[in-house]
Order: C-alpha cells, then sequence, then structure tokens
C-alpha cells in the first residue's frame, strides 16, 4: 500500500464484504448496521490514517485501537450511538475479508494474484470451503458429544 487513497479503498471493500457477510451469515440487515459498518470503516482509515503523518515507529493497529477505544468511551457525547450502531456487527463477518486479505497479501500484490489465473481461484475457494466445512463438522461433533448443543 502506497498511499492513504489505497487505504481508503481497501477498508471500503473489506466494509462491503463484512457488511454482505453480516447480512447473510447473522441475518442482520439494517440501517444501524451499515453505519455501524461506516463508523468502523472511519475509525480504521483514520488510524492508518495517523500511522502515515505521525512520524514515530508504532504499527497502525495501534492507532486504530486507540481511535475506537476514543470513539467508543461511554462518557463522550458519541461513545453511546457508536457502540449502539457497531453492537450489530459480528466479529467474524469483519475477520472473514480481513483473514482474506491477508493471504493475497502474502504474496504481496493484488496483480500476482489475479495473474494466477481463474483456475488458482476456483481451487481457493475450494480450500476455503472445505475448511470451513471440515471446522464446522468438527465443532458439531465435539458439541454434541459434550452436550453442549
Amino acid at each position: 500500500m502506497r498511499n492513504i487513497g489505497e487505504y481508503l479503498v481497501l477498508m471500503i471493500v473489506v466494509g462491503i464484504v463484512a457488511y454482505i457477510r453480516n447480512w447473510v451469515g447473522y441475518d442482520v440487515i439494517s440501517v444501524e448496521s451499515i453505519l455501524g459498518m461506516l463508523i468502523l470503516i472511519l475509525i480504521v482509515s483514520l488510524g492508518f490514517t495517523l500511522g502515515k503523518f505521525i512520524p514515530l515507529n508504532i504499527p497502525n493497529v495501534v492507532y486504530v485501537i486507540a481511535i475506537g477505544i476514543i470513539a467508543s468511551i461511554p462518557e463522550t457525547p458519541w461513545g453511546e450511538t457508536v457502540v449502539t450502531l457497531t453492537q450489530n456487527i459480528e466479529l467474524l463477518a469483519i475477520a472473514t475479508p480481513i483473514l482474506a486479505y491477508a493471504g493475497i497479501a502474502i504474496g504481496r500484490s493484488w496483480t500476482d494474484f489475479t495473474s494466477m489465473g481463474w483456475r488458482a481461484m476456483i481451487v481457493c475457494l475450494l480450500v476455503l470451503t472445505g475448511t470451513l466445512l471440515g471446522s464446522s463438522i468438527i465443532a458439531e461433533i465435539i458439541l454434541r458429544f459434550q452436550g453442549i448443543i
């Protein structure tokens, strides 16, 4: 990532995918969840922007966490609103596109990923689907064995 514009585009793409995941996976579709996702995108974008402009050797995630904490303090005028709007966003809905991006970033470039061709993308989708189904089956067996479900 070279500039803030690329970060912003990435955050918007991740936000859209996470929102769709939140809608499809958890059946949460509302104006509040859209606004909550926009707030999360804003917090992350501000954190990355601060990381670019503050000349300290601190990871961007520290800035994102600090802004997120400040944004959700109940004593602030906006704190309760931020918490209310973001509480409908499921963590796993956000984690899925972030982990997908992390996997792609290992190759260091979207162009490298796209140059693999459509066959590689099908293989990636099958691997991800198999991993998800395998994990779900194992979890189901263990939880039923323990009597939790």
